[in-house]
């Protein structure tokens, strides 16, 4: 199985792009909406971190907004708690996929949180920040103080681009990522 990791910065497109390939796709973001829902556990360990910020579960967003916002320190809290289980989840679905001739990782901390493996395929998405900016306004809960404190926990773009072996940019219009990422598959396949 070929682990294929998308990486890039916050907006770029990274879950349109991991959707185009048509293979299996484990969504992290998708896995810690579902985490902060249904893991009782998980909310218990945040309650006992950060008392002051989690009353009642499931956990709401708005209160992992507010604690990260509060102390840029409970952003590492938060990960090193919820990134535990969503590698739980992420080792699942390889299972359940290990027959699978790809699978898609769609996991914004992938490099920061060493999820990688040394044959994984990078592939960046590259957008215009502009575009990113404007896609970013649109989402109920942007807030550029949280976008901020996410970019300093993330890895460079120049550092994450030299890791990569491939780059897509993603200029919004569907037609140029899916021929990218045709011409990806076929020097893949």
């Amino acid at each position: 199985m070929k682990r294929i990791g998308i990486i890039g910065d916050i907006g770029a497109g990274k879950t349109y792009v991991a959707k185009c390939f048509g293979f299996p796709v484990f969504n992290a973001d998708l896995e810690v909406a579902k985490i902060y829902k249904n893991n009782r556990k998980v909310f218990k360990k945040l309650k006992s971190k950060l008392p002051f910020y989690f009353d009642t579960f499931p956990i709401k967003k708005e209160e992992i907004i507010d604690a990260i916002l509060a102390n840029k320190r409970n952003l590492k809290k938060i990960v090193e708690i919820v990134h535990c289980e969503v590698r739980k989840k992420m080792h699942n679905f390889l299972k359940r996929n290990k027959h699978k001739k790809i699978v898609v990782l769609d996991v914004p901390l992938l490099l920061e949180n060493k999820i990688n493996k040394k044959k994984d395929i990078l592939i960046f998405v590259e957008s215009r920040k502009s575009e990113v900016l404007k896609r970013l306004k649109k989402r109920k809960n942007f807030n550029m103080k949280l976008l901020n404190n996410f970019k300093k926990i993330q890895l460079s773009h120049d550092l994450k681009k030299k890791r990569s072996q491939f780059i897509i940019k993603n200029n919004f219009k569907k037609n140029s990522v899916k021929i990218r990422v045709k011409e990806i598959l076929k020097n893949l396949i």
